[in-house]
């Protein structure tokens, strides 16, 4: 579960459900229960359907969209550089009741090992690694304010100006960490240039091994906890997200021939179905009805 503040924030007026530039097969709108919506194509970034895609919510995990962004854009990037696991990562998550890739302290893991944690999982320990690898200053709190801002910088370069975070994975006790479906669907369609980053978010299960303290191996197991993959022919990504204030949440992706999808539903019951329904709408398809979700194991994260 991901702990946010109750708030809401809206800009601008609230758009009607709307199908713009409808797919040329006429399909009819489909009928999106969240509370915001969008379905881009991603090769032209055209929007084919908006549920008020410029009204800011709270986004929990998929914040992590734009943190895993950060590290894979960073320059010089070494995703096989090697990262100690502190006992503060571990301490945050207990203290926040925050999803976890259940790290261990004093384990040796590599920048790629840590997005995978981040992303599949939602592991806010992994996020924090990475925020405190990635971030400049002397202390964790100064680094993790500089990964921050580098988000906001990376924000403000794609032109988005209802996006702001105070976050590096969605917690947020101000309720300053906010999007719009709009402006995540750019996020996210910026993220997937990168092909690490479409590597890892298209992963359903992630087997790796890590040295340990004392110079032994430790397995780690991940599953990713976006189950429209594997369930949704075609899906490609991206990241879950839940909270208190921003409800069930899903970034996806699904490519079929040729064609390429994103979109973003925010305060959904049923965020699963609402994302099959907008990518069939989009696709000229009629699979969400029939979809079985892929289960995951008992015991393993849920975001």
């Amino acid at each position: 579960m991901r702990k946010a503040a109750v708030v809401v924030l809206t800009t601008g007026s609230l758009l009607t459900v709307s199908p713009l530039a409808a797919p040329a097969h006429a399909a009819p709108v489909p009928p999106i229960a969240s509370k915001g919506a969008i379905l881009l194509n991603n090769a032209t970034g055209t929007a084919l359907y908006t549920k008020t895609a410029d009204t800011r919510r709270q986004m929990a995990s998929t914040t992590k969209i734009m943190a895993g962004a950060v590290v894979v854009n960073t320059k010089g990037i070494n995703l096989n550089h090697v990262v100690t696991i502190k006992q503060a990562y571990r301490d945050y998550v207990v203290r926040q009741g925050a999803s976890t890739a259940d790290l261990k302290t004093g384990d040796k893991v590599t920048v790629r090992q840590l997005l995978y944690g981040t992303m599949l999982p939602s592991g806010c320990d992994a996020a924090y690694a990475l925020a405190d690898l990635l971030g400049k200053g002397t202390t964790p709190a100064a680094r993790t304010k500089s990964f921050i801002a580098k988000m906001n910088q990376t924000a403000a370069s794609l032109g988005l100006k209802n996006t702001k975070f105070d976050s590096f994975d969605g917690i947020s006790s101000a309720g300053s960490n906010y999007t719009t479906p709009r402006d995540l669907a750019k996020i996210a369609s910026y993220a997937m240039k990168n092909a690490t980053f479409r590597s890892v978010v298209a992963t359903p299960k992630y087997v790796t091994t890590a040295t340990t303290s004392k110079n032994t191996k430790r397995t780690y197991t991940w599953y990713n906890t976006n189950q429209l993959l594997g369930s949704y022919r075609g899906a490609i990504g991206i990241k879950t997200g839940t909270g208190t204030a921003a409800g069930p949440c899903l970034v996806f992706a699904a490519t079929r021939d040729g064609k390429t999808f994103v979109g973003v539903v925010l305060n959904g019951a049923d965020r699963y179905k609402d994302a099959a329904k907008l990518l069939d709408f989009g696709f000229g398809s009629s699979t969400a009805k029939t979809m079985q979700l892929r289960s995951l194991p008992a015991g393993v994260e849920r975001d």
